[in-house]
């Protein structure tokens, strides 16, 4: 009786199989999965017929770059991307609960052509630069984060540091979720703006925040919450 066993196990396998064929045939070959309340939105089309949803539908994380180094232009449409003042009343490319602003970005500059190598603070209101340190501070910033040597390879880094104050004395301790919230609003402009200009970049957050924070040079009042190497593909 014992080696009849598997014999019947496959027998009740391939009742089960066939039945659950018959039972798609009858309903058309629909996915079983699909729930008929379910409304099946239109097709988007190509993801090139449009410039954003060609970005979007590109975007990946990139962790390899070539050694060719990046312009200003790339700097300066990456500098805006992150932190830009997009109108003449001082708001930014980047949603801001109550317009509070809590980001500060830091460009960690290892090859971009016409700059010194070195950290630097942007300045949205005037578009610009000011040198806090230099010298080529990658290899300490791979440091930092555990060790991912991409970091050390990349041409520049987009650091953001937040100063949570600005958004908590309005919103209490829910402004820290709207300050993470903004970190990702920004995060995804860098994304976005990386991919237009053939360039690439990876999302970073593993990392020692005092030792990142002491190496670009940001006040103690500013915490670091993210790390975006850049670099040609």
């Amino acid at each position: 009786m014992e080696k009849n066993v598997p014999k019947v196990g496959a027998a009740i396998i391939l009742i089960i199989l066939a039945f659950m064929i018959m039972k798609i045939e009858n309903q058309g070959g629909e996915c079983p999965g699909i729930d008929a309340g379910d409304i099946v939105l239109p097709d988007i089309g190509s993801l090139e017929d449009d410039a954003i949803t060609s970005l979007m539908g590109n975007r990946r994380s990139v962790r390899i770059y070539s050694g060719k180094a990046l312009s200003q232009n790339h700097l300066s449409r990456l500098m805006f991307a992150t932190q830009g003042i997009s109108s003449e009343g001082g708001k930014r490319t980047v949603p801001s609960a109550g317009a509070t602003y809590p980001l500060t970005a830091y460009a960690i500059i290892g090859d971009v052509e016409g700059m010194g190598q070195g950290s630097y603070v942007y300045e949205p209101d005037k578009h610009a630069l000011r040198l806090i340190r230099e010298g080529d501070l990658r290899d300490e910033l791979a440091q930092a984060a555990m060790g991912q040597k991409f970091i050390g390879q990349a041409r520049m880094s987009i650091v953001l540091c937040a100063e949570y104050e600005r958004t908590t004395q309005v919103y209490g301790e829910r402004g820290i979720r709207y300050v993470h919230m903004e970190a990702g609003h920004a995060g995804q402009n860098i994304y976005l703006m990386a991919e237009s200009l053939g360039l690439g970049t990876v999302a970073v957050g593993a990392f020692n925040d005092e030792i990142v924070g002491e190496i670009i040079g940001c006040p103690q009042n500013q915490e670091v919450v993210y790390i975006f190497p850049v670099g040609a593909r």
